[in-house]
């Protein structure tokens, strides 16, 4: 493990990009030969659209990565942080309690918050006006969206304490289960409902991606499904065909597919959500 942790502390930037595309890639293939659904959509437009948001928030996340370098700095010259008070680990309890407290500070508190806050819901809410769930809806982020992201991502370095090595490994795997979870395909669940009660999974994401509430405000969870659970924050339909994608406010092409609509929601008048139930509920 701690060569892993060794690996991770030198990684270039270069290499964790290939790590990026070779698994949007996977997803891609797997896409066409196991869906979820067989969806009616240019994909590459689609495609386009979202991978456009990525190109638009680098800055943001050069920014950010700044950030996250100084928050590891500052930890290892006050030798502060949860881990380094709690003292001698082995590189395995290491990684794997880093992983876990990066992934509930970094990602599901402020999924969470996203949700409960109406001006920062107005920015989160891009990434849910999306139709057409697929592996490249995992980069449809708003930049003002990333900075709240990134800002708890550095919260969470400086709480846990975690090195820098341990930081680029759960960005890397964060952004495997960004693919995983938001990719068109059918996982079987036998497989899926028993790691769902540790893991996100496909189809434990996709019902946050449910048009209407409750739904659209459950299953937070971004690596873990465990902080899900233990704050009842989880939600399921007895049938996935049930699921509608996007989001009730934001229905219509015009404005879920337009990057110029998509970066103004969060600077136009907040609208209500109308509100539903699924036919077995």
């Amino acid at each position: 493990m701690q060569e892993i942790l060794d690996y991770f502390d030198t990684i270039e930037s270069s290499t964790r990009s290939i790590f990026l595309v070779s698994g949007l890639a996977l997803f891609l293939s797997l896409e066409t030969i196991i869906p979820l659904f067989k969806m009616d959509y240019n994909k590459f437009r689609h495609a386009g659209i979202n991978l456009t948001f990525t190109l638009i928030t680098l800055i943001v996340n050069l920014i950010g990565a700044l950030l996250i370098a100084a928050a590891v700095n500052f930890n290892l010259e006050n030798n502060t942080g949860m881990l380094y008070l709690i003292g001698d680990l082995s590189p395995g309890i290491y990684v794997i309690l880093g992983l876990i407290f990066l992934d509930l500070i970094g990602a599901w508190l402020i999924h969470w918050i996203e949700h409960k806050v109406k001006w920062m819901w107005k920015f989160h809410l891009i990434h849910h006006t999306d139709p057409s769930v697929d592996v490249t809806s995992g980069l449809r982020h708003h930049p003002g969206e990333n900075i709240f992201r990134l800002m708890f991502t550095s919260l969470a370095v400086l709480v846990t304490g975690a090195s820098l090595g341990l930081v680029m490994l759960y960005q890397t795997i964060s952004a495997f289960f960004a693919a995983l979870t938001h990719a068109n395909i059918q996982m079987p669940s036998w497989i899926d409902k028993p790691l769902s009660w540790i893991f996100v999974t496909p189809h434990f994401h996709k019902i946050h991606h449910h048009y209407v509430q409750p739904h659209t405000d459950s299953n937070y969870g971004n690596i873990f499904s465990i902080w899900d659970h233990l704050f009842r924050t989880t939600n399921s339909v007895g049938v996935m065909d049930d699921l509608i994608y996007g989001i009730d406010t934001h229905m219509s092409p015009e404005e879920h597919s337009s990057i110029k609509n998509l970066l103004m929601i969060p600077f136009q008048e907040y609208r209500h959500p109308v509100g539903s139930k699924f036919s077995d509920q």
